[in-house]
């Protein structure tokens, strides 16, 4: 799958959203990132940007110095105006300064991604170590931030339905784990979830067991479940990263099983 084009196409509808709060003169809130505005929303994302430009222009070996010059790099020479991060919620008016230097890094990234192979090799914090990687993880956040900018200021678009298919793979093999390291979830009871997507082929199962994450495509011995939740590509993914709730979603067998998939893999 290439996700470049998917990328490309995210940001910019990210940036469009951002112009409009801009337009706007507020900031409104992010009711899918609570603590946050739109004005911190943008923040965030060309943070991230620009970070892992960084690491892949840098071509580093290990994690990256925050306190690295390179990370202010490019920052405009007036921010007076601009969110500040320890002052979150920032609910005035969004700058329009801050809209550019986001589409500035976004741009700056897109270019590096198509300047470089999937697989070169490039820090990151999974046993992925490649540029591929964050080209993945990159275009996922990205539709994720643009949905709940959309969110925050109306109705938001659904995630493009092979991007999303991807984003719930990637969730079971990457994400799932990486979350319950990093947030000392509680050992699983035997949990038996089934995802089964309604526009398109797709069955997912993942079972929790102890420390451990066992999933599949629905065959063979985690076809058996406790729950099984249906829905589109999109909503299967804005419900694995906690944008929409169950209630979105078809459910069938155990409610309280399901209730328990937030507490086995905690939000971070």
């Amino acid at each position: 799958m290439d996700l470049l084009p998917h990328f490309h196409r995210e940001v910019r509808a990210f940036e469009a959203a951002a112009r409009r709060a801009a337009a706007a003169g507020g900031a409104p809130p992010v009711p899918s990132c609570p603590g946050w505005s739109v004005s911190d929303l943008v923040v965030h994302l060309g943070s991230v940007h620009r970070g892992v430009a960084h690491i892949i222009r840098g071509r580093l070996t290990g994690p990256p110095d925050a306190s690295d010059p390179a990370f202010s790099a490019g920052l405009p020479e007036d921010t007076a105006d601009w969110p500040r991060p320890e002052h979150a919620p920032n609910h005035g008016p969004l700058p329009r300064s801050l809209a550019d230097w986001f589409a500035e890094g976004a741009a700056a990234l897109e270019a590096l991604f198509r300047s470089r192979a999937p697989e070169e090799p490039a820090w990151t914090w999974s046993r992925e170590q490649t540029t591929g990687f964050w080209l993945r993880v990159q275009t996922i956040e990205a539709a994720v931030h643009r949905w709940d900018a959309e969110n925050a200021l109306g109705t938001p678009g659904p995630v493009d339905a092979a991007l999303a298919a991807q984003a719930v793979d990637h969730s079971f093999e990457v994400m799932v784990p990486w979350s319950r390291t990093r947030t000392a979830a509680p050992p699983g009871s035997g949990e038996r979830y089934r995802f089964r997507r309604t526009d398109g082929a797709g069955v997912w199962t993942v079972r929790f067991e102890g420390d451990d994450v066992r999933s599949g495509d629905g065959t063979g011995e985690q076809a058996a479940c406790d729950v099984e939740v249906s829905g589109t590509a999109s909503e299967l993914m804005l419900f694995l990263w906690g944008r929409i709730p169950s209630g979105r979603l078809a459910v069938r067998g155990d409610r309280a099983v399901l209730d328990r998939y937030a507490t086995l893999v905690p939000p971070v």
